[in-house]
This record gives structure tokens, C-alpha cells and sequence, in this order.
């Protein structure tokens, strides 16, 4: 696991940078900051220093054919991690043991995310959703969902959005109960929720983004991208969306009438297309993460012309981006392996 480097410009300074055994899949930032977990295509959980990037400890192969995804808990040292061998894991960062092993069932459990208050760790397998309490007890469970949940997403007012072919669901986040179903004829592979979860976005497979207003029903569709949209992002107030779906960031104006009927703002840069992006904790500060691993670092305001604050280059393309909780530092996962963090 030796060190790599990563080149910078502007606004974003070296950390530090170290690598894995295989594809850097997911990952994140423990919310006291001081550790940063990363799990791998080869089904390795590693923790590094989050300060220094020094090894704490790693485990191969804990997920067998693969990882999936991670969630960090919200408070928490606790994570969680999902492979392609049917298995949810709960850790805690500052110990080297499984806290819990759940086996869901044979397949792919693709998404995994801790509730805003970690109470709850939501997870999907195939068309079904489950929910485990913060020490692993099931809580509940739907199967009604007609095509395989493709993204999950929970409120800050503790609901559960899932994503599939056709439609959106809201459901209550301690029982499962249907809150609400927005639907539309088309393959929906990724979401985002506005802050106060009245607007819900879906790239599509059809290279376009689809967004619901909750509060009225009304949708609306935006096209015209040259590839998937599978990269969303809101900023912390909801009145900015940015999306992929090509080489530029589009960014979505949602104060006041918009975004319809008003041009988007384009962030042009990056040379290839878009793979991650995410809005800072507080503020509007973007990053945003390509094929080619390049990240960039924006500030998005309609009154700033040139919005580039600063450029980073990864080895290969960008599978997650992460702000720091304080938002001093973001850590870039590549394809490659590789874990870099760069100041700001």
C-alpha cells in the first residue's frame, strides 16, 4: 500500500495519498474526520489515518467477489459495507473486528446508507429493500418494488427514497410503510433530494435527468446529454442542482421560477465525461470528478464568471468524491486503487 502521487493546481494542495489492493470502490470520512475507510473491487475494507493517511488496519477479501458500496455513520465510528456475496457488514473504524455480519440472501446487494440519525441502515437486493436497526436487527422489509432498486436515498426528514424502473418511492423510514410513489416510464439510475425533500432528481438511461416537485406532483424533464447522467448532486440549501451526463458540469438554477424556462450554468473543463460529483457541506463549493481522473474544484454562483478554483489529477477515472466533514480537505477514489486527498 504505498504512497502515490497526485498532482494539483490552485485552491487544492497535497495531502496525502496511498492505494489499495484493486479498484477503490466507495468509501468515506468518519465524522470526527479521524479515520478514512475504503473498500475495493477485490472485497478489501481498508482504514487509514483521515489527518495523515497512515494505515490503521485492512482486511482482504471480506467481501467475497467484491464490494459494493459503504456508508459511514452519520455520528459514529460505525460503517457499513455490502459485496457481491449477499452480505451487509457493520464495523467500527477503530477496531479491526466485524460489530455484524448479516447474510440477506444470493446476489448482488448493490446500495447500502446509514438514516440521517443513525438509527437505521437501509440496503437493497434485487427488487427488495431491508432495514436494520444500528446494531443489526432487521426492522422491516418491501418487496413490492417492480423492476431491481437501482439507488436509495434517505430524507433528512427520515423517509427512504428508492429509485427503480418507472418510478420513485418515499417510505417511512421505521416502518416502510408507502409515503408516496412518483412515477414515470423510463430506468432510473441514480437520485438526488433537495434539503428540504420537496424536489427528487433521477438521471435516466435514457441520457436525461427527470425531477419531481413532491409538494405538487408536477415533473419535469431535462435532455440532452450525451451520456448517462449518473452523477447528481444538490448543494446544502437546494437551490442548485448539478448533473453529468457529459464532458461539462450542468448546474440547475432552483431559486425563485427555475429551473424551467432558464439556461443552466455549464462548468467546462474537465476533457472527459463526468463520473462523480458533490456539493460541499456547507456553502457552494463543487467538485466534480471525470473519466480521465481529473477533479476539479468549483464555486458556483451565477454573479462569478470564471468558477474554476482549483485542479487535481488522479491516476485513472473518479468512482467517489468526498468533502471532508469540515470541508478543509476532498478525497478522490480511482479505479486504480488509488485514495488521494488534497487541502483546500
Amino acid at each position: 500500500m504505498s504512497g502515490v502521487s497526485a498532482q494539483s493546481l490552485g485552491a487544492l494542495r497535497s495531502g496525502w495519498s496511498a492505494t489499495v489492493d484493486d479498484c477503490a470502490i466507495s468509501g468515506g470520512w468518519t465524522s470526527d474526520s479521524e479515520e478514512f475507510v475504503v473498500a475495493d473491487a477485490a472485497g478489501g475494507v481498508t482504514v487509514f489515518d483521515g489527518k495523515r493517511g497512515e494505515l490503521k488496519w485492512a482486511k482482504k477479501e471480506v467481501h467475497k467477489g467484491g464490494a459494493l458500496a459503504t456508508s459511514v455513520h452519520p455520528r459514529e465510528k460505525k460503517f457499513a459495507t455490502t459485496g457481491q456475496d449477499g452480505q451487509l457488514i457493520i464495523w467500527n473504524a477503530a477496531e479491526t473486528e466485524k460489530e455484524q455480519v448479516i447474510d440477506i440472501g444470493k446476489g448482488w446487494v448493490e446500495n447500502v446508507s446509514w438514516s440521517p440519525d443513525g438509527n437505521f441502515v437501509a440496503t437493497s437486493l434485487s427488487k427488495t429493500v431491508y432495514v436494520y436497526s444500528a446494531t443489526g436487527e432487521e426492522v422491516w422489509r418491501t418487496s413490492d418494488h417492480q423492476s431491481t432498486v437501482s439507488t436509495i436515498s434517505w430524507s433528512n426528514a427520515g423517509e427512504l427514497a428508492t429509485a427503480c424502473y418507472g418510478q420513485v418511492q418515499f417510505l417511512d423510514g421505521t416502518n416502510g410503510n408507502v409515503i408516496q410513489k412518483l412515477q414515470w416510464k423510463g430506468s432510473l439510475v441514480s437520485i438526488a433530494l433537495s434539503n428540504d425533500s420537496d424536489v427528487v432528481a433521477c438521471g435516466s438511461q435514457d441520457n436525461s435527468v427527470h425531477f419531481w416537485r413532491r409538494s405538487t406532483g408536477k415533473d419535469s424533464k431535462m435532455s440532452g446529454y450525451p451520456f448517462k447522467p449518473s452523477a447528481l448532486a444538490f448543494n446544502s440549501k437546494g437551490s442548485y442542482l448539478a448533473t453529468g451526463g457529459s464532458e461539462a458540469v450542468t448546474v440547475w438554477n432552483f431559486e425563485g421560477d427555475g429551473p424551467e424556462g432558464t439556461s443552466p450554468l455549464e462548468l467546462d473543463y474537465h476533457p472527459d465525461a463526468i463520473t462523480s460529483l458533490l456539493f460541499s457541506n456547507n456553502g457552494n463549493r463543487l467538485i466534480s470528478g471525470c473519466r480521465n481522473g481529473m477533479v476539479v474544484l468549483w464555486e458556483v454562483s451565477p454573479n462569478i464568471n470564471n468558477a474554476k478554483l482549483g485542479v487535481g489529477q488522479a491516476a485513472d477515472t473518479i468512482a467517489e468524491l468526498h468533502w471532508r466533514p469540515d470541508d478543509r480537505a476532498i478525497a478522490a477514489l480511482d479505479r486504480q486503487g488509488g485514495v488521494n486527498v488534497w487541502r483546500i
